[in-house]
């Protein structure tokens, strides 16, 4: 965008200089031997010489506030920028980065006009009137992901006189309210969402403190899966009321379901994956982190007969054994996340290997498995290493520079490595950590790295005064990387001033900002995707 005023700038600028010096120069040397030809006039470049649909192209980069800011340049640009086709996605959700309505009426004439070829739209709780929703059910035909925000909500809105809503939703995501009851707005709708492939239901875990405080109920799942028998993914996250009864309600109208997500729901013991997985054939990814798994009925579940590829056991408290009993039987297993799992040992990586369900897995993330060994980990990378395209390790205060030296060359197909531990994480690492080889190892032996996290900081890290020369080859090696994740301090500098030399501003972040997981390698990833 920046460019774009630049050049403008530049054109607007322009003026006949250079021919004004010509002719003087000419005028001068009259009488000498040879002449001076004047030159061609150049063709003055411009923007504006740029079609409507190469602009609209260049437009369709910028988030909606900055188009809003691009249609005050000119009157043209205006009208490029009210395309349609530039307000395919629209958030209006203030608190999530989105545009705030400051005139509701205003708003609604818009849907007519401006937002007709919208496919993706968030409204906050204020929005979400009837006035607004048939708007949107008459005028934007091709309309597909809705997102409804409650979770502000001190009261709803009247929707008595509710008679249309979209009807050819691909996918319907619903922010609760903690104690705001949705079924007199749901009953209006059920007819409605029956084309919905994608439900996701955000609970308010994060605004829970007390938990023997008051549970509200207030969205009827027993009702609302009746009206969605087309369901493939099923996001149920952080809803404090969602029982082992709610999954099994929804599972038993959802033939063609192929991921379920009931992650930081408290109250599922796995008390209904049995008949979930039996009536489910097309399952294929299960996230069941923090969630209160029972070891009993974990283990009366016969997961061999599934086709369970990717797989969140993450805070869960399972013991060795239903661990063991679980992924010795996921033979099509390729993406898991068991991090934070005490039970998970040098026994259960074992017996997991020796099992043969290990030969298909290509993601796996201990973060924080505290129990694993040096050794086991060196024979699990020895055997599988090259299959391994993502790896975390992280928080293992045992695997120090010899373990990471030697098993950095067995990763040639890596995409994603998680290695060292925070600062604040105990027990203190007390030997220091060479980075300039790590960096260097990393770059001649992981072409393919795309995301790296070292947590290790200042303190334990050792640098030299060449660690630039490293730096240099592992940004001209690892061409895919694009996320570089470290402890703020002086390394973190040295790395950061590198890389924005060579124009790539975003590459290196902080361990107090960002965080590096596996999600993103989900098959499923963009349709779990909320806020």
């Amino acid at each position: 965008m920046a460019a774009i005023f630049d050049m403008t700038r530049r054109v607007t600028m322009h003026d006949t200089s250079g021919d004004k010096l010509l002719a003087e120069f000419m005028e001068e040397d009259e009488d000498m031997e040879y002449t001076v030809q004047k030159r061609a006039p150049t063709v003055a470049l411009s923007v504006d010489k740029l079609p409507d649909s190469i602009l609209t192209s260049i437009f369709s980069y910028l988030p909606a506030r900055q188009v809003l800011v691009v249609s005050s340049v000119c009157r043209r640009w205006r009208n490029i920028a009210w395309n349609p086709n530039l307000w395919r996605f629209v958030s209006f959700r203030p608190s999530y980065g989105g545009l705030q309505v400051a005139n509701v009426e205003h708003f609604t004439h818009l849907i007519g006009t401006r937002f007709v070829d919208m496919r993706n739209v968030e409204l906050a709780t204020d929005l979400i009137t009837p006035t607004v929703l048939y708007e949107m059910a008459n005028k934007c035909a091709r309309l597909q992901h809705l997102t409804l925000d409650f979770s502000t909500a001190m009261q709803l809105h009247d929707f008595t006189d509710l008679q249309s809503f979209p009807s050819r939703l691909r996918s319907l995501t619903i922010c609760l309210s903690e104690n705001i009851f949705l079924e007199g707005f749901l009953r209006k709708v059920y007819t409605f969402i029956s084309s919905v492939e994608i439900l996701h239901i955000i609970g308010t875990y994060e605004k829970v403190e007390d938990e023997e405080e008051e549970v509200y109920e207030t969205v009827n799942i027993f009702k609302l899966k009746q009206f969605l028998p087309n369901l493939r993914v099923v996001n149920l996250w952080g809803v404090p009321f969602i029982t082992d009864d709610h999954v099994d309600a929804i599972s038993s109208n959802c033939a063609h379901l192929e991921c379920l997500s009931v992650n930081y729901c408290a109250k599922v013991t796995g008390s209904c994956l049995k008949l979930v997985l039996q009536r489910c054939k097309k399952l294929r990814c299960l996230f069941l982190a923090h969630t209160k798994l029972d070891d009993n009925i974990v283990k009366t579940i016969e997961w061999e007969k599934t086709r369970i590829e990717e797989l969140d056991i993450k805070g869960t408290e399972l013991s060795s054994d239903s661990i063991i009993h679980i992924l010795s039987r996921l033979t099509h297993l390729r993406w898991l996340d068991a991090s934070w799992l005490e039970a998970f040992n040098d026994v259960v990586l074992e017996s997991w290997m020796n099992s043969g369900a290990f030969c298909k897995l290509e993601y796996l993330n201990l973060d924080t498995c505290d129990s694993l060994n040096e050794s086991s980990l060196v024979d699990m990378i020895n055997r599988h290493g090259s299959q391994l395209q993502g790896l975390n390790l992280g928080g293992h205060h045992k695997l120090l520079e010899y373990f990471w030296m030697n098993m950095i060359p067995q990763l040639k197909n890596i995409r994603v490595l998680v290695m060292g531990i925070a600062e604040d994480c105990c027990p203190k690492v007390v030997a220091k950590i060479h980075v300039d080889q790590f960096i260097d190892c990393i770059a001649q032996n992981c072409p393919k790295l795309s995301r790296l996290e070292i947590r290790w900081d200042d303190e334990t890290l050792r640098f030299s005064d060449k660690s630039s020369k490293f730096i240099d080859v592992l940004r001209m090696k690892c061409l895919k990387l694009h996320s570089i994740v470290l402890s703020d301090g002086q390394y973190y500098e040295l790395v950061r001033s590198n890389f924005e030399r060579a124009d790539r501003m975003s590459v290196v972040r902080t361990t107090e900002m960002c965080r590096t997981g596996h999600l993103h390698c989900s098959r499923y990833y963009d349709k779990l995707l909320f806020n």
